[in-house]
């Protein structure tokens, strides 16, 4: 018996059964993991962080795509609208809407953005209690929703020509 199995034998441990260095596949890794995911729920009862699953349920993927639709489509409506005398209600927003229409649409999305992926992150999680991250981004949709509608009340109100 060698002594490196002696040792293994006499400590317990296993001996390795992974061929090779697996990160150094990392588009491999990234495409099989895309399809079979292995992490769809936290290892433990008590693990919260954002890296505890690998695999998020497509309605979150199907809201976050529409919300930034419906980002973008304010954008558009917000620069039409104030093409007509309308002025921008946010005041974080306002200031960039003076500027280049492309960096107050570069911008908004990009906020947006950010904000729909560390929600999508976060939806498996409670905020605030009792609140779920996902219902967060319902809300998040719904409030898009309806302000794209209103948008579009305000430009049909407008005196033709």
């Amino acid at each position: 018996m060698s002594t490196e199995l002696s040792d293994r034998i006499v400590s317990g441990a296993r001996p390795e059964r992974r061929r090779g260095e697996r990160r150094s596949q990392v588009l491999r890794g990234l495409i099989l993991g895309s399809f079979h995911a292995r992490r769809r729920r936290p290892r433990r009862a008590g693990e919260r962080s954002l890296a505890a699953v690998d695999w998020h349920h497509p309605q979150w993927l199907a809201a976050a795509i529409l919300i930034l639709l419906f980002s973008s489509a304010d954008a558009a409506l917000t620069l039409e609208l104030m093409r007509h005398g309308a002025y921008e209600a946010n005041p974080l927003m306002s200031p960039l809407v003076g500027g280049s229409a492309l960096a107050f649409t570069v911008v908004k999305v990009g906020l947006t953005a950010g904000g729909v992926v560390l929600l999508t992150l976060l939806a498996g999680m409670r905020v605030c209690g009792r609140l779920s991250a996902g219902l967060l981004l319902y809300l998040l949709l719904a409030v898009y929703a309806a302000l794209i509608l209103y948008e579009f009340r305000l430009l049909d109100r407008l005196p033709a020509g």
